[in-house]
C-alpha cells in the first residue's frame, strides 16, 4: 500500500513511534512522517508508506496551523512544561488589551532563533544532546514567516493562540519570545496540529480507529495536488525516467511547454516542483524548474494507485 495516511497523533508519544505502530499495523516495508510533533504535542501527522516515503520532505515543506496554550508568569530551559523552571515574573499587568499590538510584532517575514532542546545539528550535534549537558551555545537565526496569529482565549495566566505559519517554525520559541515581548514571561503547556498544508485534524484519524473505520488516507497524486501537474509524451518520459532533464519552451501567452509536450503548465517559476505524469496520466514523478529544463527531483515506483 503506497499511501499517505493523516493520523491524529497523540500526547506523550513520539511521531517516530507513531510512525512506527502504524508501519506494524499495516505491515508495510517502508514508512515516515513528515513534519515532527514533539511528544507533547497532538494533532495532525502525515505518515506515508512504502513508496510514498519518498515525498515526505515535499509534504513537510507544506504550511502549517497550531492552537497553542502558552502560560504567562514562568520561563523553562525548554520553552513548554516538560522542562525546568528558569525564572518566575509577575503576570498580572498583562491585559488583554495589550496582546493585539505584541502580537503584530510577530507576524509577516520574521527571524527566530532555534531552541537548544531541538534536532537542529551544528557542527554535526543535535543541539538537545549539548543541551542535556548543561551546555548552551550559540545557534543561527533562521527566517520563518507567520501568517496569522489569533487569540483565542485569555485568562491569566494562561493565553490560547491560533498560529498560521511556515514549515520551521518553532512554537516553543514563538511562546518564550512572546512572553518576553510581554514582560511576563511564558511557556508553553500544550501543542495540537489542526493543520498541514491541506491535511485537516477534521479529516485526521485516532490510532485506535484505524481497525474500525475507513482511515483517512489518500494516494501519492492526491497528497501532492498542490503540486502543478505536466502530462509529457513518450519521448518526454523516456528521458525523465532515465533521470535526464526535460527541455522547456516558452510559447507566445508565457505559458510553459515540455519538449515535445501535449501538456501545459501556467506559472511555473524557478525552483517550482511539478508533477510529472506518464502519457496515461499515471504520476512518476517529481520535477523542479532549473534554467531551460525541468530536473528530475525524485522518481517514483508507477502505480495505477497513485
Amino acid at each position: 500500500m503506497d499511501i499517505i495516511i493523516n493520523i491524529d497523533k497523540p500526547e506523550d508519544i513520539s511521531s517516530h513511534q507513531a510512525v512506527i505502530k502504524v508501519k506494524r499495523l499495516f505491515a508495510a516495508k517502508k514508512a515516515g512522517h513528515a513534519g515532527t510533533l514533539d511528544p507533547i504535542a497532538t494533532g495532525v501527522l502525515i505518515v506515508c508508506l512504502n513508496e510514498a516515503t519518498k515525498i515526505t520532505r515535499f509534504l513537510s515543506d507544506l504550511n502549517k496551523e497550531y492552537i497553542v496554550r502558552l502560560k504567562l508568569g514562568e520561563r523553562t530551559d525548554t520553552y513548554d512544561s516538560t522542562g525546568r523552571l528558569i525564572e518566575k515574573r509577575d503576570c498580572g499587568a498583562v491585559k488583554e488589551s495589550d496582546l493585539q499590538e505584541i502580537l503584530k510584532n510577530f507576524t509577516g517575514r520574521i527571524k527566530q532563533t532555534p531552541p537548544m532542546y531541538s534536532a537542529v545539528k551544528i557542527d554535526g550535534r543535535p543541539l538537545y544532546k549539548l543541551a542535556r549537558k548543561g551546555i548552551e551555545i550559540e545557534r543561527p537565526e533562521r527566517d520563518i514567516h507567520i501568517y496569522k496569529i489569533d487569540p483565542l482565549s485569555f485568562q491569566q495566566p494562561y493565553l490560547d493562540l491560533r498560529v498560521n505559519c511556515s514549515k520551521g517554525t518553532y512554537i516553543r520559541t514563538l511562546c518564550d519570545d512572546i512572553g518576553n515581548a510581554l514582560g511576563s514571561g511564558a511557556h508553553m503547556t500544550s501543542l495540537k496540529r489542526t493543520r498541514v498544508g491541506d491535511f485537516r485534524i477534521e479529516d485526521s484519524v485516532s490510532m485506535d480507529e484505524f481497525r474500525q473505520i475507513n482511515f483517512a488516507c489518500c494516494s501519492i497524486d492526491s497528497a501532492l495536488s498542490h503540486l502543478d501537474e505536466i502530462i509529457l509524451d513518450e519521448a518526454s518520459y523516456r528521458r525523465a525516467r532515465n533521470g535526464m532533464p526535460i527541455p522547456l519552451l516558452m510559447n507566445n501567452s508565457d505559458s510553459i511547454f515540455a519538449k515535445g509536450n501535449r501538456s501545459i503548465s501556467n506559472n511555473l517559476y524557478i525552483d517550482q516542483y511539478v508533477r510529472l505524469k506518464t502519457p496515461a496520466n499515471i504520476l512518476f514523478g517529481i520535477g523542479r524548474k532549473e534554467g531551460h529544463n525541468i530536473k528530475i527531483e525524485r522518481l517514483l515506483g508507477i502505480s495505477s494507485e497513485n
